[in-house]
């Protein structure tokens, strides 16, 4: 009576003493049955000493007999363990010794035994164990893969820092009829049962990937990265957003290339929905380079065939589809003549601010109106009104303040001229006072 067992290191066959401990092997075989084991990992292998498995949730603390199994899915009541068959002639004296763990038993309610749990013994001569654990079988081919298994690294619990596990459970020969109750499954299980965090046991993690793959990884992490870091800055609606299939970038244009005229040549392609010219901000100039968005994503493949490399006012264009996600914030420039972007609905730089923040769209202004003005405040900051008109004078006197609130200031501006005024007039008398004499003046002078 033999059991195959297909692990993550190699194949296993287990003979089984049916005759010696018939209720063991009966146990085991119709847990392998009904796929108990398929994907448990080994939790607890010790160099030179034994490998267990046999616990789903990979703890040391879980597992039952198969009787109890039944039970917990709609069966009479049954204990988790069942009592475990000591043979004296059957001991851990060799290597691959197959043998039950045996729990202790804790108080009177839970009483020890035999459950579901099993090791195999990966050294010899581990002949105090006898008595302890019941040997219910042998492993009579795999002994390299127990060697593998001997090898492998463990955390400080024992635990395999790269899951082994049972892949799948084949019965040879099976002596013993299913007891009343078992249910067995239409297909073994997919999902480990346990929540492992360690190195998959179908992972290779020295395993090296051709230069061009690992490149083109990096670059998609990196394209990732980028995404995320617009969307918080609000330069893009949401990060995995794609390029529209139906807007067409159009470079290499004639500076004189307007908008109608684009819109005019690609019109026979189909209905167009936009389409612009991209100009620089401050100048108005073009920059030679249009976005042109069609109503249906065919008329844009059809544009894209039949307008490469025209002749345009003189120039050869290059058309290809557009990559920029700039259409969804507002519009696909900045030009100040588009209107406000806060009537557009945009998002990002396109409402204004930065990343979105208005506040800072404020202080970034305020900023440039004080160096036009010739301002020395160094820092970007909010100043009130008030305190930025008299920062650099000084306050007023308080009989200043006092007389200023009493009577109105005198207004600066010319004093009328009168109706009656001669400019001829004022320059004859001016002329007179010149021609008196000296000695008259002085008389005057004098008598004043």
């Amino acid at each position: 009576m033999s059991v195959l067992f297909e692990t993550s290191l190699g194949d296993i066959v287990i003979d089984l003493e049916t005759d010696a401990c018939p209720k063991t092997c009966e146990n085991f075989l119709k847990l392998c049955k009904v796929y108990y084991y398929n994907l448990n990992a080994f939790f607890n292998v010790s160099k030179d000493f034994l490998a267990q498995v046999g616990d789903p949730t990979a703890t040391g603390t879980g597992g039952e007999s198969i009787w109890s199994l039944i039970a917990s899915q709609g069966g009479p009541s049954t204990p988790r363990y069942f009592t475990p068959e000591f043979v004296p002639r059957l001991k851990h004296r060799q290597r691959g010794t197959v043998s039950m763990a045996v729990a202790p038993a804790v108080g009177d309610e839970h009483k020890g035994g035999c459950g579901s749990q099993f090791f195999i013994t990966i050294g010899d001569n581990i002949e105090y164990l006898d008595g302890k654990h019941a040997v219910f079988g042998h492993v009579v081919e795999g002994f390299e893969t127990l060697d593998k298994l001997n090898d492998v690294f463990v955390d400080q619990d024992g635990r395999p820092l790269k899951d082994v596990r049972i892949r799948h459970v084949e019965i040879l020969e099976d002596p013993f009829e299913d007891p009343p109750g078992l249910v067995i499954p239409d297909s073994p299980p997919v999902k480990p049962p346990d929540n492992s965090t360690r190195i998959a046991e179908d992972e290779d993690p020295l395993e090296t990937m051709p230069e061009d793959e690992a490149e083109e990884i990096r670059r998609k992490k990196a394209a990732q990265a980028s995404a995320l870091t617009l969307e918080m800055v609000g330069d893009l609606p949401f990060a995995n957003v794609r390029p529209p299939e139906n807007v067409l970038f159009v470079c290499k244009l004639n500076p004189v290339t307007r908008d109608e005229d684009l819109e005019l040549i690609f019109s026979r392609f189909g209905k167009i929905m936009s389409c612009q010219v991209i100009r620089d901000k401050k100048t108005g100039d073009s920059l030679q380079y249009a976005f042109i968005e069609f109503d249906k994503r065919e008329d844009a493949e059809q544009a894209y065939f039949k307008m490469q490399n025209v002749l345009v006012d003189d120039r050869r264009i290059w058309v290809d589809f557009s990559q920029s996600v700039a259409r969804f914030n507002s519009q696909w420039s900045n030009n100040p003549k588009m209107g406000p972007p806060l009537a557009r609905g945009g998002r990002g730089r396109a409402r204004g601010g930065f990343g979105g923040r208005d506040d800072l769209e404020e202080t970034r202004r305020y900023r440039d109106q004080s160096s036009r003005a010739g301002s020395d405040y160094g820092m970007v900051f909010d100043v009130p009104d008030g305190e930025r008109r008299h920062r650099k004078t000084r306050s007023p006197s308080p009989r200043r303040r006092e007389r200023s609130t009493e009577r109105p200031r005198r207004s600066r501006s010319p004093r009328p001229r009168r109706r009656d005024d001669d400019p001829e007039r004022d320059r004859r008398r001016r002329g007179s006072r010149d021609r008196q004499p000296k000695d008259s003046r002085n008389r005057y002078e004098h008598r004043r």
